[in-house]
């Protein structure tokens, strides 16, 4: 049985594809409510590993848990416990904002999902476009819609993708926000991302997936030790392209 503080829980995962190894002994624990970002390059194994975390993927070799199910003898409560969000916003383009939301609701057997939808639109800020159909929605907007959706059920897991990939950079501080929010709601959050950037803002625990293998694993306070202290030199602060981006167009919202 698991520590009640652990949510997923992973030991010597393996996967290969014919004569790919992807995965070579994944091994790592994520804590409930934190968030936990996977770095890794393209074929790393970030998105194969999700892939068999959410029981679309059967491993080769070792075991995993999740929301204290077994992914693979436990599939089902697995899927009741958690949310995948890909690297590509799933939400009907013909459909409205909130039809969206109405629909998924209704696929989850659930009460009020007219409410349900209201209160996600809002809560992603959402609401003027809730009436708008999905395609007029810039890439930010349906990538909100798209983790609105991830959350009817309140599943305690949440798996994110790339959350970001594609987004311009006001939307991927929409988007940070969100996650940021849901992590204090609660919900833990395991991400994957090529965006240090993304990784440093947003994670209570960071690992690097190497070659399929987990490389370190730490805070980022941890991980900055592992190289020497830089040199300590008088520098005056420049703005960062973000702050000369955000100052010129400003933060717009449903746009």
């Amino acid at each position: 049985m698991l520590a009640v503080m652990t949510a997923i829980q992973v030991q010597g995962l393996e996967k290969s594809f014919k004569d790919l190894k992807v995965l070579r002994g994944v091994d790592l624990e994520v804590e409930r409510g934190s968030i936990f970002a996977l770095l890794g390059s393209n074929g790393a194994g970030k998105t194969t590993l999700v892939k068999i975390l959410s029981t679309l993927l059967k491993a080769d070799a070792g075991t995993a848990r999740v929301h204290d199910f077994d992914v693979a003898t436990q599939a089902g409560e697995v899927r009741e416990s958690i949310s995948l969000t890909g690297q590509f916003a799933a939400v009907d383009e013909i459909l409205t904002g909130r039809e969206n939301l109405i629909l998924v609701a209704r696929l989850r057997h659930l009460k009020n999902s007219g409410a349900i939808a209201d209160d996600l639109l809002k809560r992603f800020s959402l609401t003027e476009a809730g009436a708008r159909r999905v395609a007029t929605y810039s890439g930010g907007m349906r990538r909100r819609l798209d983790l609105a959706m991830s959350l009817i059920g309140d599943p305690p897991v949440i798996f994110l993708d790339e959350p970001t990939t594609g987004l311009d950079p006001e939307a991927r501080l929409d988007v940070w926000q969100a996650v940021k929010d849901l992590a204090e709601g609660g919900t833990t959050v395991l991400l994957t991302t090529q965006y240090l950037d993304e990784a440093e803002h947003l994670a209570d625990r960071i690992a690097i997936l190497h070659e399929g293998r987990i490389i370190v694993n730490g805070t980022l306070a941890e991980l900055k030790q592992l190289l020497p202290p830089a040199k300590v030199e008088y520098v005056e602060k420049q703005p960062t392209l973000e702050d000369v981006f955000l100052s010129l167009v400003g933060a717009k919202k449903d746009n």
